[in-house]
């Protein structure tokens, strides 16, 4: 991605001015008269994601108000300055004044100036930002570059972005930050004890794989990040209609987000003993695909029986997690597309995170906030561990009702990890539905930015 920010501009820079309903009017009055008597005629009043350019007598731009929440409004989009690269005409712009985040606001130029244009030509926006003072431009551009690999990854259809293709992915980021790459595929997975990896991966014509990616000094706190990379899912012999199936194409959102993430932690050079495991799979449908009610023993040693074929994710999940587990890591972290609960508790904007680490979470909690980065805790509830008792094996993937199924995956995902010091678990959506300021329709980066933050503040 070509980051939209002119640190050398050759001519002036024209100034954006943040206005609010409580503030246009002051801003108003120290405009010159035509401008003023402009954005009057214009009805420019401060509501929040209006933009209003300003001619100067020559007839270029001279100015550009942009509308905000005020300081009282019930609720503040920090990232509603992504809109700019939209709707601006092509020029290099500055912030004349201070949005409610600076920050966040440069961000948010930067996360709405991304377009995916691999099979047609996207219209760029050919508008760039001069940096604000005091805001670490390097920081930000390796957020919103990290960002846009999530994206890339995501948007791309399964045809192109296949198990194979994740790892080259991964093995092409390893070999930019000097990172170790091994890649365990098809029946090598079962000679090596990933059973659970290999069931729900053997009937697709593409193999499956378990990517492992390393980085950093050996004598750093260890941290292990676990991604879901399925890559298509089409539920298996529990078949999705098709409205399930048609994004389907961002069940390795997990995976996506999680390599931006070691990108994140990589490019900083945190002092972590960094570790990357993606199972990376394709559930689907042949005369060899699992079956309901089938048995496998995972890695762990657990037997599972399969109660939906559709509750692939934890499987995959569960050997990745279990052999990062032995290493007893400091903080193992899993990110996946796994429930439409989820989606159902909370929308597609705010993903649920479970840990039993108290401060774990509120840190968590606060860098999600901070960072408009949203995320919720929700409770490992011990009652509802009873659900996932299977009658002739050790633990069944999914429970036969409908209530809890988001807590009842993390329950599930729990089993396997018994050893690591802290455990993270978020369940993303990794989509963004209809397009918002920063966050264009289709494949988007959650729980990565902040999260890289909380390893930031730790591993610095």
């Amino acid at each position: 991605m070509q980051l939209p920010f002119e640190t050398t501009p050759v001519v002036p820079a024209i100034p954006i001015t943040f206005a609010t309903k409580a503030t246009w009017s002051t801003i108003a009055k120290d405009l010159p008269e035509p401008a003023r008597q402009f954005a009057l005629a214009n009805d420019f009043t401060g509501k929040p994601g209006k933009c209003l350019t300003l001619p100067a007598p020559d007839g270029q731009i001279a100015h550009v108000v942009f509308g905000l929440e005020d300081e009282s409004a019930k609720s503040r989009d920090l990232f509603r300055p992504g809109a700019l690269p939209g709707l601006l005409p092509p020029g290099v712009y500055r912030f004349a004044n201070a949005p409610h985040d600076p920050r966040l606001a440069t961000l948010a130029f930067a996360l709405g100036s991304y377009r995916f244009g691999r099979y047609r030509k996207a219209e760029k926006p050919e508008v760039r930002l001069v940096p604000p003072d005091g805001v670490d431009i390097a920081d930000i551009a390796r957020t919103a570059e990290a960002a846009a690999l999530a994206r890339d990854l995501i948007n791309t259809p399964s045809n192109d972005m296949g198990p194979e293709q994740l790892a080259d992915t991964a093995k092409a980021l390893a070999e930019r930050f000097g990172a170790s790459f091994k890649c365990i595929i098809g029946d090598d997975l079962v000679k090596q004890n990933f059973p659970l990896i290999h069931a729900v991966g053997m009937a697709s014509a593409r193999t499956p794989r378990l990517i492992d990616l390393s980085w950093g000094d050996p004598a750093h706190p260890k941290v292990t990040l676990v991604g879901k990379g399925v890559c298509f899912d089409t539920g298996g012999l529990d078949l999705k209609p098709s409205s399930g199936m048609l994004i389907m194409k961002k069940d390795m959102g997990g995976a996506a987000n999680v390599l931006a993430l070691a990108q994140m932690v990589m490019d900083a050079k945190l002092k972590v003993r960094l570790r990357v495991l993606i199972p990376a799979v394709e559930n689907a449908v042949a005369g060899n695909a699992f079956r309901p009610l089938d048995i496998f023993k995972s890695r762990k040693g657990p037997t599972v029986e399969i109660g939906n074929t559709d509750a692939e994710g934890r499987l995959v999940l569960a050997d990745a997690l279990a052999l990062a587990d032995e290493e007893k890591p400091e903080l193992l972290v899993d990110l996946g597309t796994l429930t439409g609960a989820a989606r159902v508790a909370l929308g597609p904007d705010l993903p649920p995170f479970y840990t039993h680490d108290e401060m774990l979470a509120e840190s968590v909690a606060a860098h999600a906030k901070r960072e408009n980065d949203p995320l919720w805790r929700m409770p490992l509830w011990p009652p509802y561990d009873s659900w996932l008792d299977s009658k002739v094996a050790d633990i069944n993937n999914a429970p036969s009702g409908t209530f809890a199924g988001s807590i009842t995956c993390a329950l599930f995902l729990q089993r396997f990890v018994t050893d690591a010091k802290s455990w993270l678990h978020v369940d993303i959506y990794g989509w963004t539905p209809s397009a918002k300021p920063a966050r264009p329709e289709g494949g988007e980066c959650q729980a990565a930015r902040a999260i890289y933050k909380l390893l930031s503040e730790r591993y610095a």
